[in-house]
């Protein structure tokens, strides 16, 4: 019994001690997972260019239809937005392939874009698991700091995104604002983060500006980068969106634009018909910031999670 004991107890304590080689490290090759050939892959990007083509997109906030229509876009007999394959292709083509995401300390800072792959956090959680009672309560302010200082330790993560809503500040402004504080407080790595409205953005980079230590510091090396929902899955574009986009460009934050269609709800339930729509719906994501700064840093993200038909929840787990 002392021996299984002994044993057991030196089991623990070296799995208490830190990895001496990290297991997961910041820039490994990615992209050998190719589960769709290639000619599928160009069947799904010719749909995507067919959908904005010839079904296009509504609910476009003037701004973005004027800006669009000097760049070669269509008004149909529907009335939708309609951005012809030339037009989407040529955007693609100048679009920005490439930039340094920046952290505070030099020794964080990543490329975006190539073949190398860096793991980060996500997520909008508005509960979190306590870890003394064990049971999930509404997330705080204090937890996304506690977050953000774990994160700021690991190896593996090389940029976070407030992955918890801190349901104990009310107030939108003040929910924007403490949040980039927090991040701001509690890493020097790449961070990300989301705004209500465009009229919190500027505010918030002016706190940046100081924290580096003056105006216009962070356009120089934006740490930060807005996480941004500019369709409304299918086909519309959110107003609010757009504008807080827009503000964030005027500012040099880089824009991670997310779709988050669901599969059998606001994207066809086969999966071939939900990549086409959803692949549609970011191109116009990355046609809208071209059209307003062509080459302008954008991560491409297309997010198609599935429902939970029991609930009518968004699984964003899933596959």
């Amino acid at each position: 019994m002392a021996r299984r004991a002994s044993a057991r107890a030196a089991k623990q304590a070296q799995r208490a001690k830190a990895p001496e080689i990290n297991p997961c490290p910041p820039g490994q090759i990615g992209g050998q997972y190719k589960p769709l050939s290639d000619p599928q892959v160009k069947q799904i990007y010719n749909e995507a260019l067919r959908i904005l083509e010839q079904i296009g997109m509504t609910d476009v906030p003037k701004v973005l239809e004027k800006q669009a229509l000097a760049h070669g876009a269509k008004i149909n007999k529907q009335g939708r937005l309609c951005y012809p394959a030339s037009m989407v292709e040529g955007i693609i083509s100048a679009a920005c392939k490439q930039f340094t995401f920046y952290g505070r300390d030099p020794k964080h800072d990543i490329v975006v874009g190539g073949d190398k792959v860096y793991f980060g956090t996500g997520g909008a959680a508005v509960q979190t698991l306590d870890i003394e009672t064990e049971e999930y309560r509404p997330s705080t302010l204090s937890d996304l700091y506690d977050f953000t200082r774990l994160v700021d330790q690991l190896p593996n993560v090389s940029w976070f995104t407030r992955c918890c809503i801190a349901t104990d500040i009310k107030d939108n402004f003040e929910l924007d604002v403490n949040t980039a504080y927090a991040l701001l407080k509690g890493t020097t790595k790449p961070v990300g983060m989301s705004f209500h409205i465009a009229e919190h953005v500027d505010p918030i980079i002016d706190m940046f500006d100081i924290a580096l230590g003056g105006k216009g510091k962070f356009a120089e090396k934006p740490f930060c980068k807005a996480h941004i929902s500019p369709v409304i899955s299918p086909l519309k574009y959110s107003e609010d969106g757009v504008m807080v986009a827009i503000a964030c460009m005027k500012r040099g934050m880089p824009i991670n634009n997310i779709i988050a269609a669901m599969p059998g709800a606001t994207a066809p339930g086969p999966i071939a018909g939900s990549l086409s729509l959803t692949l549609a719906e970011t191109l116009s994501t990355l046609v809208m910031t071209n059209v307003f700064e062509l080459g302008y840093p954008m991560i491409f993200g297309n997010w198609p999670l599935a429902i939970d038909l029991r609930t009518g929840a968004f699984r964003g787990g899933s596959g």
